[in-house]
């Protein structure tokens, strides 16, 4: 893998416990709507950009200098979006985050107590949500997934895998 592709591509595939017989159930990207901020910083930096040909001649440099960082911190948003990953296994969930420093944070389907599924207006007619999982370790990098797209599905996706790996009672008829 090359370097470029290796900074763009979080590659949750390394993770997987194949010799154990782990296999991916769901890979979930950030719904568009996490990369709006990203995208509002892109249009300021072009207005800022457009502004040059008016600028007086002493100080057109500043509207350039805007222009730059609006559009590098846009782009930094938007990859730090990209390269955040939340994963279901047949055996765990977990997360993948992280564009210089990578962190993996994760969690056996066995202690996950409860997932709360929060779906605000904006979410409920864009078709997002944000996950927030109650187990007994409290404090680590899976207790709040954001901007879930299909978060319904996503949601029933893991209740079926915890049913079928029988770590909940059977279903009631």
């Amino acid at each position: 893998m090359g370097l470029i592709s290796g900074l763009l591509d979080p590659d949750v595939g390394q993770y997987l416990l194949r010799e154990e017989g782990e296999v991916v159930v769901d890979e979930v990207r950030h719904h568009w709507a996490a990369y709006v901020r990203a995208s509002l910083e892109f249009i300021a930096g072009a207005m800022a950009l457009a502004t040059v040909p008016f600028a007086r001649v002493e100080i057109g440099w500043l509207p350039m200098v805007v222009w730059m960082g609006l559009w590098a911190h846009a782009a930094w948003l938007a990859l730090t979006q990209h390269m955040d990953r939340f994963v279901i296994t047949n055996m765990r969930v977990y997360r993948v985050k992280g564009v210089l420093d990578r962190q993996a944070a994760t969690m056996p389907l066995s202690r996950i107590l409860d997932i709360t599924v929060t779906k605000p207006i904006l979410g409920r007619i864009c078709g997002y949500g944000h996950f927030c999982f109650e187990s007994a370790a409290q404090e680590q990098g899976l207790r709040d997934i954001r901007f879930v797209s299909r978060p319904n599905e996503r949601d029933q996706a893991i209740q079926r895998v915890v049913q079928r790996a029988g770590l909940r009672g059977p279903r009631a008829s």
